[in-house]
């Protein structure tokens, strides 16, 4: 469905990672790991068409994504670092407004994702009353509205308490057993059995080597 081929990206004069081979299908949960500064979120920033500084190419479908960009965001829902909600908003409303840009939803299916994410009673409450855990937890109700196909999450699991830990290993388990795809950074002890684990470490390439290969 989706496939890297020898993706390589450089930072502040610094090559990060290359020769990145990776093929990701329906039911695949991929978890990229490494140590701060490898590159897993530039990485992650690459795959959801954010950042164009990198070499290699992507495919999805087979098709470039010269060709293929399109149909791929219309598939794609990407959870950065920072929860991304309007503060002014309430969670009810920011969903709401998620909401809009897709098929829509009712109020039902809306009160029910919050409340499947520990928010139960808050729906009204204005988002910058809310804790940081709280904020994490409106971005992580999306995850129950989107009809995306691939989830691109950066650290999905900061900040949440061990219980939505577990509902949300649990929902990413259902999603790709729906034929979902799922490519996640964390730091957090995953106890799903069939996650894929790619180390950018074992991507690294060496100062000679990149300076050798500059000068070729």
């Amino acid at each position: 469905m989706l496939e890297l081929r020898k993706l390589g990206c450089e930072r502040d004069g610094r090559q990060l990672f290359a020769g990145l081979d990776l093929q990701v299908y329906p039911g695949d949960i991929v978890q990229v790991e490494g140590p701060n500064g490898s590159g897993k979120t530039s990485l992650l920033r690459i795959l959801t068409t954010v950042s164009r500084d990198y070499q290699g190419a992507m495919l999805w479908r087979g098709q470039s994504f010269t060709d293929g960009r399109l149909d791929y965001l219309n598939h794609l829902l990407y959870l950065g670092h920072l929860p991304g909600i309007k503060k002014a908003l309430t969670p009810r409303e920011n969903l709401q407004w998620f909401s809009g840009m897709n098929a829509g939803h009712n109020q039902v299916q809306i009160e029910e994702a919050l409340e499947s994410v520990g928010l139960y009673g808050f729906e009204n409450v204005p988002s910058y009353g809310l804790s940081a855990g709280q904020h994490r937890r409106v971005a992580l109700a999306r995850l129950y509205l989107t009809p995306a196909q691939v989830w691109v999450l950066d650290e999905p699991f900061t900040a949440i308490d061990k219980q939505g830990v577990a509902n949300l290993e649990r929902l990413l388990a259902e999603h790709a057993l729906g034929g979902g795809s799922v490519i996640l950074t964390t730091h957090q002890d995953m106890g799903i059995d069939s996650i894929k684990r790619v180390n950018l470490m074992d991507y690294q390439v060496s100062e000679e080597e990149w300076v050798d290969d500059e000068c070729a």
